[in-house]
């Protein structure tokens, strides 16, 4: 089992967790010249990355990227590029150079993959969310193309994805880029949430193919 990070309150969740991520980073820099961040969406993270954007941090030489992103308008309120650039790339982080996962033109999956391959690599570290479906990143149970987008030997960094329930088509780095890095934090809040997890039947869930992989550690950070 992955280790898991318990807090007893959200808030104190999101400053420990916003202070491993800058400690981890800071190493990064102090070892290369740059490092890389690959985030997820949704209300959970909010609050972390607002700590997080307070971290006295050589910004300009970190990139942040998306783990997923819907195909909306990057000023939609469901756009994960506006969550982040609204708590995330703010105060000392608003530096930081970003990668967004909103793309158009036939071109689109084509230029992505270059642009998240020429970021610093791997990844410093990887956050991810997970619905109560079990579904992370953009990994929906049902989804046509599931089994290609957890398909470790696929040499795809993105792909589009069209949840089965969930409202807009997606896009989505897959599994074989997101174990490309240094670790994966699942970032979560809830009984709820935490249940699935220890389910002993979730063994088909997309999330436990990020918790049984053992190319890169994992852990679970969690408060109620």
């Amino acid at each position: 089992m992955s280790d898991c990070h318990t807090f007893e309150s959200r808030q104190a969740l999101d400053r420990a967790l916003s202070s491993y991520i800058a400690k981890k980073l800071q190493q990064d820099l102090a070892n290369d010249v740059a490092a890389s961040l690959a985030v997820s969406g949704g209300k959970t993270p909010c609050g972390m990355f607002e700590q997080l954007s307070k971290h006295a941090l050589d910004w300009p030489k970190v990139s942040v990227t998306l783990v997923d992103e819907r195909k909306v308008p990057v000023n939609s309120t469901d756009s994960n590029e506006r969550m982040v650039r609204e708590h995330l790339l703010q105060n000392q982080a608003k530096a930081a150079r970003f990668v967004g996962l909103a793309r158009a033109g036939a071109t689109a999956l084509e230029d992505l993959e270059r642009e998240l391959l020429a970021m610093p690599r791997p990844y410093c570290t990887v956050v991810l969310g997970m619905g109560l479906d079990g579904h992370t990143a953009s990994w929906f149970p049902g989804a046509d193309n599931l089994e290609r987008l957890l398909d470790q030997d696929n040499p795809a960094q993105v792909a589009e994805s069209v949840p089965p329930a969930a409202p807009h088509k997606r896009i989505t780095q897959t599994l074989s880029a997101l174990i490309a890095s240094k670790e994966i934090i699942i970032h979560i809040t809830g009984q709820d949430k935490l249940d699935v997890i220890m389910n002993p039947d979730s063994h088909n869930l997309p999330i436990r193919f990020i918790l049984d992989q053992s190319s890169v550690p994992v852990s679970i950070w969690w408060a109620a």
